[in-house]
């Protein structure tokens, strides 16, 4: 009689969730970009994209945020986060922790996500060349193309990472979950505060988070592919003479 272990079954379906997700995650991404990006060049997005922007505006006066004068202010700092300035000191600090913990795996996933995001990003904006929002609706600076939104992106790729980071390092799971929601909520944060103060379409800001969180989920995916071959390798006996 065959019997089956379920401990282990449970055990080993538990070790790979994590790259289920991630493949989901990496697929759904890739398929929802694609798609705004279909609807964007055939202008079907462009009525949705105005009447977002001008429900967030008084009646007539597209230059006037609605809301108070503190969300203003709250907007224009939380779309900070997502900036390549911000971005590329918090990766620096994070890098300058892994190395001094020796995790050079980690800390290369997160130099090499990033900078891999920002010339997709770039690319991607050159092949679009999609104008911003007319300066009426701006309450900030922006410069450069508007499709992808690279703050979306580069938030998302940037933070997703040190959350699975976090959840790595972490042993309890309430933790764990804490630094995904934290990093989920932050990009979906800069994101909206795009739209808001804006410099850009809403399916901009849907772009970039697809293509960054389908992004990090496949630098860690690889990472962690390495990191396995790697470990296989070491465990294995070497030949005797």
């Amino acid at each position: 009689m065959i019997r089956i272990d379920f401990r282990a079954v449970l055990t080993a379906a538990r070790r790979e969730l994590g790259a289920t997700c991630a493949l989901l995650i990496i697929a759904l991404g890739g398929m929802g970009f694609l798609s705004i990006a279909e609807e964007v060049r055939e202008g079907e997005t462009r009525a949705l994209d105005l009447a977002v922007l001008e429900a967030l505006r008084v009646d007539g006066q597209p230059d006037i945020l609605i809301g108070p004068d503190w969300l203003h202010i709250a907007a224009t700092d939380i779309t900070a986060l997502g900036s390549v300035a911000v971005l590329a000191l918090l990766i620096l600090f994070a890098f300058a922790l892994l190395a001094s913990l020796r995790r050079w795996n980690e800390g290369v996933l997160l130099v090499a996500g990033a900078g891999g995001g920002l010339i997709i990003s770039q690319a991607l904006k050159r092949v679009f060349e999609r104008e911003r929002p007319d300066l009426a609706y701006r309450a900030v600076e922006a410069v450069n193309a508007s499709f992808p939104s690279g703050h979306a992106m580069l938030s998302a790729v940037v933070f997703l990472t040190l959350g699975v980071l976090a959840a790595r390092f972490a042993d309890r799971r309430r933790v764990k979950v804490l630094a995904m929601v934290a990093a989920v909520l932050i990009s979906l944060l800069v994101g909206l505060s795009r739209v808001y103060l804006g410099v850009h379409w809403a399916s901009d800001v849907l772009a970039g988070w697809c293509v960054g969180a389908a992004w990090a989920m496949l630098c860690w995916l690889a990472a962690v592919f390495v990191q396995r071959r790697f470990t296989r390798r070491s465990l294995e006996p070497t030949p005797s003479a």
